[in-house]
């Protein structure tokens, strides 16, 4: 009975220790998320105002060999 408490006691040890590391991982996962959407929000912003600079300039517009 006692090996069982032992092993059981060991297993959950490593269980924590894994979430733990579980949870760090996951931490930083979301600190580069946000730092990506800030960067598409800053790059679309600039995307913005070039195209408002440009105000002849399509997006979409074909090639002249079409």
């Amino acid at each position: 009975m006692q090996e069982k408490i032992i092993d059981i006691e060991t297993r959950m040890a490593f269980q924590d220790d894994t979430i733990q590391e579980l949870s760090d991982i996951i931490y930083r996962q979301q600190q580069q998320i946000d730092k990506l959407e800030k960067t598409v929000q800053l790059l679309l912003g600039k995307v913005q105002d070039l195209m408002q600079s440009q105000p002849g300039a399509e997006v979409d517009e074909k090639p002249p060999h079409y």
